[in-house]
């Protein structure tokens, strides 16, 4: 009687602080923004402004915003470890010539993906199938993982087939998803003036190096606002989250906000499509940091639509795509 096929799926975000203490951030930061694929600058310029300006007085503020949303854990790994507990029941159920493993990775924190890696090792995986979970690719966040990977296979003699599915900024059916969660809130809360599709930023020099991220939000966003019917009036999109001085992708989130509010524009709803989880930079900066922003420059009315997260329809969307490489892998391996 021949084996089934080992296959592994490696679900991994970005990653998170283990506490909401100044330490474990400072020890989180140190990880991330150490990562010459976060921070392209001269090596020993940036130790120096990390170690003597950043480290030893961002933590305590950055910790602070982390104790506001956490629950038992971070909010980002609790999803994640709802999200990979659902995709694995929904492709156990579907594949059951399929030997299928699906686990968790962060790229910087816990767990970390380098420690999943080494121990596939003392497994005899025939697959592994690595999903970053950024719906649109960067070289500042999915790039990592793949980074982690290639470390990985330098070390190893026997490599299992290797599969990487870059993003899904377009697939139909994440847009149907993005498009019937806005559609749930609005029949809840009712339909603001305007809707904000605000996204993670990255600094201008990356995508003028050629990094596609923020052409691949403008595709989302657009088709997003097509899935709604909205108006060319009626939405936006914006980048959030700057870190230093040089200049980020615009507009500007929070800036934006403040230009809306000062036109007169009374209500906005924001939803963020770049993140497959919330995490602080949507439960902290975006829902109550831009918030507050808006409101003190004369807007009435804000609200964040939450992430995706686990919702049913985003765990079809991320079950079809690893689908398509299981329905292939079914006759790749000897039966």
């Amino acid at each position: 009687m021949s084996l089934k096929p080992e296959i592994v799926i490696i679900m991994a975000n970005l990653g998170t602080p283990d506490a909401p203490t100044a330490q474990a951030v400072r020890r989180f930061l140190r990880q991330f923004l150490s990562d010459a694929r976060v921070i392209e600058m001269p090596k020993l310029l940036w130790w120096l402004i990390l170690h003597l300006f950043v480290l030893p007085f961002r933590p305590k503020r950055v910790a602070h915003a982390y104790a506001s949303i956490w629950q038992d854990d971070s909010p980002m790994r609790c999803i994640l470890l709802r999200q990979v507990a659902e995709v694995e029941r929904v492709l156990k159920s579907t594949y059951s010539e399929l030997n299928i493993q699906v686990i968790p990775a962060m790229t910087y924190g816990q767990p970390a993906i380098a420690d999943v890696l080494q121990r596939l090792e003392q497994q005899n995986i025939d697959q592994i199938i690595l999903f970053p979970l950024f719906p649109q690719y960067s070289a500042t966040s999915s790039a990592p993982l793949y980074d982690a990977l290639a470390k990985w296979c330098l070390k190893q003699r026997n490599l299992p087939a290797l599969t990487v599915i870059r993003d899904y900024y377009a697939h139909p059916d994440f847009i149907a998803a993005l498009a019937k969660s806005v559609r749930d809130d609005q029949a809840i809360h009712g339909r603001a003036e305007k809707l904000l599709m605000s996204f993670h930023g990255i600094p201008q020099p990356y995508a003028d190096k050629g990094d596609p991220y923020a052409e691949r939000c403008h595709v989302t966003a657009q088709k997003l606002a097509q899935a709604l019917g909205l108006k060319d009036d009626e939405w936006a999109i914006s980048f959030q989250s700057r870190f230093g001085k040089q200049e980020w992708v615009k507009p500007y989130t929070s800036e934006l906000l403040v230009e809306w509010a000062k036109q007169g524009v009374a209500s906005v709803q924001v939803v963020s499509p770049a993140f497959s989880a919330d995490c602080l930079e949507t439960l902290e900066e975006l829902a109550v940091e831009n918030r507050d922003i808006f409101l003190a420059h004369g807007g009435k009315s804000y609200a964040y639509i939450a992430a995706l997260n686990e919702q049913p329809e985003h765990i079809h969307v991320l079950t079809k795509l690893i689908a398509v490489q299981l329905d292939a892998a079914q006759y790749s391996f000897a039966q």
